[in-house]
């Protein structure tokens, strides 16, 4: 792969963790967590600490835990309103600068836009799905379900196709 080809990689898999985080704002960052020695995906983003502590990563994990039951509530917030969605530009954009330090050129900066941007297309289109899915007569915990298997299944693909 040339330089080129590889750093559009890195920026399409730094937007395509905003988009998830627009989803579920945790569990990207769980994924890269959980993915903190992998040598596969070598990059700086292993020795923040946030990644290379056990208590960062726990607490990444445990939040990815809690951010999954939790969105089952009927009094979880609307990931739309302006809180929700601060939440996950801030999630999508340091999980996008993560993976935007594992190429041969730092592209944390781009990285982290893309994935803040990507938060925001993420949560309005995860949004517009489950009313789609309730309004076709599904119960809403059924399109949670099946976000929950997406964001978590492309979550995995996005951090370890390096």
């Amino acid at each position: 792969m040339s330089k080129q080809q590889h750093e559009q990689h890195t920026l399409v898999r730094s937007l395509a963790l905003g988009v998830l985080s627009g989803g579920r704002s945790s569990t990207p960052l769980a994924v890269l967590a959980l993915n903190h020695d992998n040598k596969a995906v070598k990059g700086d983003w292993q020795q923040w600490k946030a990644f290379s502590t056990p208590l960062g990563r726990g607490l990444l994990v445990a939040s990815a835990i809690g951010e999954l039951v939790g969105d089952k509530s009927p009094k979880a917030p609307a990931r739309i309103s302006p809180m929700g969605l601060v939440g996950r530009i801030a999630a999508g954009a340091f999980a996008g600068a993560a993976l935007g330090t594992t190429g041969r050129r730092d592209l944390r900066l781009e990285g982290a836009v893309l994935g803040g941007i990507g938060a925001v297309v993420g949560s309005f289109v995860g949004w517009a799905a489950r009313k789609s899915l309730s309004g076709a007569g599904l119960p809403d915990a059924v399109g949670a379900l099946a976000e929950d298997a997406a964001v978590i299944a492309g979550s995995v693909q996005a951090v370890r196709s390096a």
